[in-house]
């Protein structure tokens, strides 16, 4: 513990608090100093004073890195919400006076989510809230997740199979699977499929690291019928224009089924063998939402916050989970 600490470290528990949960976000004295604009050695004495108040050590340190200790975790989830509250408070309080004319609202999606879910979204936010500045970053997977962890963005919206423990998700949207065929191909005149009428035919699916693929796979073995795949493809675009050709056939979700591709595609039900899928918001756990946050997510589903709870819904909780897709 330190001692003798200057009295200016030990009265203003607000700095305090905000030291400890940057430094504990970022798991660096020296990254938290630069994102609060200090010095390394004052933030540290903060961090030691409120070690001295608590009677308590919050982090392990080994060498440039810190790790939470059981009190620090603690100590973090009482800590985290308050100071985030504190930091957003003007926008907060503007927002409660029906003013929210100012602030920042990112958002993490995938490509498909960016495409077909959040557009009207974006366009009713824009019109509604014109200076807040709206940033969209297109990631998949472990760098939506990242992000979410280091607080670099809001929220994320993007379907999950498995949900982290320290991340919420909250399905909103839901689609039905269906298989796509070029409008010359043999199955394209069958009123409907099973997957054995399927197999002979090379499938285009999604890159292997994504969760589209595991759940062809998972149904396909399963039901003990053997498949191939002719073309890996990044993007449901990209997948529909490669059926077109003729290239191969493909499971695809719905929320990439457009009107205009009633016109390309020959397009089968197989909610038989394949689930919906579901998009959602998804945040880390106990994360402080910001007015614009809010109004973004009351867009995307009118009264989520009066009808939502803490749970995560219906996925299964893992404590490193690879099935994610921001897509």
């Amino acid at each position: 513990m330190a001692q003798n600490l200057p009295v200016y470290y030990k009265k203003n528990r607000l700095k305090q608090l905000r030291a400890f949960c940057y430094a504990a976000q970022y798991g660096s004295i020296s990254k938290a100093a630069e994102k609060l604009f200090l010095s390394q050695p004052s933030v540290s004495l903060q961090i030691q004073a409120l070690e001295r108040e608590l009677d308590t050590i919050l982090f392990e340190r080994r060498g440039p890195k810190i790790k939470l200790t059981p009190e620090g975790k603690i100590l973090g989830d009482l800590a985290r919400p308050m100071v985030q509250g504190i930091d957003n408070l003007s926008d907060t309080f503007a927002a409660h006076c029906g003013n929210l004319q100012s602030g920042e609202l990112n958002i993490a999606a995938g490509e498909s989510t960016i495409l077909y879910i959040l557009p009207q979204p974006i366009k009713m936010f824009a019109e509604r809230y014109g200076n807040i500045r709206l940033k969209m970053h297109n990631v998949t997977g472990r760098d939506g997740l990242a992000m979410l962890r280091a607080d670099e963005v809001d929220f994320a919206v993007g379907s999950m199979l498995e949900v982290p423990v320290d991340i919420n998700y909250f399905p909103i949207f839901s689609y039905d699977p269906w298989l796509i065929t070029s409008l010359d191909h043999p199955l394209a005149r069958m009123q409907s499929v099973t997957l054995d009428d399927i197999s002979p035919y090379g499938l285009i699916l999604p890159p292997r690291h994504l969760s589209t693929w595991r759940i062809v796979d998972l149904a396909f073995h399963q039901h003990n019928v053997n498949y191939h795949v002719a073309l890996e493809a990044g993007g449901w675009e990209v997948i529909k224009r490669y059926v077109e050709l003729g290239l191969g056939v493909s499971i695809v979700t719905g929320i990439c089924i457009t009107e205009h591709d009633l016109d390309r595609l020959a397009i089968l039900p197989v909610e038989k063998y394949f689930p919906k899928r579901r998009y959602g918001v998804v945040l880390r756990e106990s994360k402080f939402l910001s007015p614009q946050a809010k109004k973004f997510i009351e867009l995307m589903r009118p009264g989520f916050f009066e009808t939502e709870t803490a749970q995560p819904g219906d996925s299964e909780r893992l404590s490193d989970s690879k099935d994610v897709n921001l897509t």
